[in-house]
């Protein structure tokens, strides 16, 4: 199992893994989960998928089995900026403002959105390993380019997950519980710092249950 991170002036250096994400995203959002997100047949891609977004996907035996999607809270592309903040200001039906308690637009706070993790990963170790390897890239993405916390919304059994994986999280505002899938959703937190590996045994880490959980909420 490895990780690749890219964004859209090299993905073409990594054969189909871009389009493979989609294809995963789709697979979890769009046909499991039941959100009204922008897709065909195949895939799932939303107004965040631009150039200003950054990518980290991992690959097992030729496949990907998972990945997510960063950006700087200072990107903007045509009317949208990332998607808490399009949140917070109204602009995404989906998602209530308040879940943002603050604007935030710095380079030193990165987005993180769409994390998935694919069904083919079974034991608590391998999906484990996997959230590490994809959480590690975005990371080390957002801090190659200044960033020194990262945000996302997150249900709060992924939260739990990413604190056992090593993740320093903390929420950061007020729940609420999403229509189209039912479970509940926070803004968080968390250093732009790579997972305390060792910290907890592997045997303790949570099971992703249901198999492959989101990390954020996707925009409609």
């Amino acid at each position: 199992m490895h990780n690749v991170t890219f964004d859209f002036s090299d993905f073409h250096r990594h054969g189909a893994a871009f389009y493979d994400f989609l294809l995963l995203r789709k697979q979890i959002f769009v046909d499991q989960l039941g959100w009204d997100v922008p897709h065909n047949g195949e895939v799932e891609m939303d107004q965040y998928d631009t150039p200003e977004a950054h990518y980290s996907v991992v690959i097992h035996k030729g496949r990907v089995v998972g990945g997510a999607r960063a950006m700087s809270t200072t990107a903007v592309w045509g009317p949208h900026s990332y998607m808490l903040r399009d949140a917070h200001l109204g602009k995404l039906d989906h998602i209530p403002p308040e879940i943002l308690p603050t604007d935030i637009a710095t380079p030193e706070v990165w987005e993180c959105t769409r994390l998935v993790i694919s069904d083919a990963l079974e034991t608590q170790q391998d999906r484990a390993t996997c959230l590490r390897l994809i959480v590690d890239g975005l990371v080390g993405r957002a801090r190659d380019n200044g960033a020194r916390e990262m945000i996302c919304l997150s249900s709060l059994a992924l939260m739990r997950a990413l604190r056992q994986t090593g993740y320093d999280v903390s929420r950061y505002g007020p729940t609420y519980r999403n229509g189209e899938d039912g479970r509940v959703y926070a803004a968080l937190r968390m250093p732009a710092e790579f997972a305390h590996t060792g910290r907890i045994p592997a045997s303790k880490v949570t099971h992703l249950a249901t198999k492959a959980r989101p990390m954020l909420q996707g925009a409609a």
